[in-house]
């Protein structure tokens, strides 16, 4: 009878340290993977959910995540929607733990030009938020009228006001690095 205690006992040990040594590889292969993880992906993975966006300025936006891009989220206000490029914010309150693939190579490639070309393309107004750092940040109102590589041309009107030649004030080029933010009216689907 001793023996069977003993041998029981020795099972009970090699047992618990090969569920000490599982734990340690499981948790070595989570933090492994986490590294890999990118914000797009948590932000991909949060899309539905009421997120807060916090602004270097200290401006929060808040709404529900509608769409994450590789560069870019949108959130879905009362009336409008509101697409924030990665680079502006600075926190962001109330993502879920998951995370998210990009799957297709061709959603990845959809930056932010890709976004604001669609803006400009549907002739939206728009109201452009420009950070102007710890003062926070200014709007201008108006319709984009070209994007480049790395800043949009804004055409700008008075809030509300149509795209015509007489109502355009100026033409203001901003570079990707001041945009804080693109606001427009939610579409009727919306």
């Amino acid at each position: 009878m001793r023996w069977d205690d003993l041998f029981a006992d020795l099972e009970a040990q090699l047992a618990a340290g090969e569920r000490t040594d599982l734990d340690v590889e499981v948790g070595e292969r989570a933090r492994v993977e986490a590294a890999t993880v990118e914000l797009a992906d948590r932000l991909r993975g949060s899309v539905g959910l009421r997120i807060g966006v916090h602004l270097g300025s200290g401006t929060v936006y808040e709404g529900t995540l509608s769409h994450a891009g590789s560069q870019w989220l949108v959130l879905d206000e009362e009336r409008h929607q509101l697409l924030i490029p990665h680079a502006a914010a600075v926190r962001y309150a109330g993502l879920s733990g998951l995370a998210v693939g990009a799957g297709a190579e061709v959603r990845q490639r959809l930056g932010l030009a890709s976004a604001l070309r669609g803006l400009a393309r549907d002739r939206a107004s728009v109201a452009v938020m420009v950070s102007r750092g710890a003062a926070g940040e200014s709007a201008l109102h108006g319709v984009i009228d070209r994007v480049g590589r790395d800043y949009l041309d804004l055409a700008v009107t008075g809030p509300g006001e149509e795209r015509r030649p007489a109502n355009v004030r100026a033409v203001a080029t901003i570079p990707f690095g001041a945009l804080a933010g693109v606001r427009s009216a939610r579409g009727a689907d919306g």
